[in-house]
């Protein structure tokens, strides 16, 4: 009598568990369901920052201290990006002209320059520099091609 006792609370445990298990299971999946909902409710860079304005910082640069860069994206969708090559350079060449959204609305792209990285994914009062291709750059420098508002 015992045994059997012992042996039936030990399998409403087990199926207790499974089923409990599976419950927190479901619960995840819905998570992830509702995060991804969120994710494509069609909000981006584009319409839900405050994104003009003007950005600095000091790059990265190979064969100098830093390039001491600021840009400038207005409204009108027209840039104003100033470099300075410290330790070269003592004035702050201008590059102005017109730039475009991508079709995600999280990066922008300097039309016209040429020789140099012109794209730059869009965040919260940041703009973070991508490499020629267009993509993010990785490595131990990669935190450092960040332009703050």
């Amino acid at each position: 009598m015992k045994k059997q006792i012992l042996t039936l609370a030990t399998v409403s445990i087990l199926l207790w568990s499974c089923t409990n298990e599976t419950k927190k299971t479901s619960d995840a999946d819905s998570t992830v369901k509702t995060e991804n909902a969120a994710i494509n409710d069609g909000h981006n860079a584009q319409n839900s920052l405050d994104w003009n304005g003007t950005y600095k910082g000091v790059l990265p640069c190979a064969d100098c201290e830093g390039i001491q860069t600021e840009l400038t994206l207005n409204q009108d969708m027209t840039f104003v990006l100033k470099t300075n090559y410290m330790g070269k350079d003592t004035k702050f060449p201008e590059d102005k002209g017109t730039f475009k959204w991508d079709s995600t609305g999280s990066k922008v792209e300097l039309i016209g320059l040429k020789d140099q990285p012109n794209t730059y994914f869009v965040g919260e009062n940041k703009l973070i520099q991508l490499d020629m291709e267009g993509k993010e750059i990785t490595g131990a420098l990669a935190g450092k091609y960040v332009l703050k508002k």
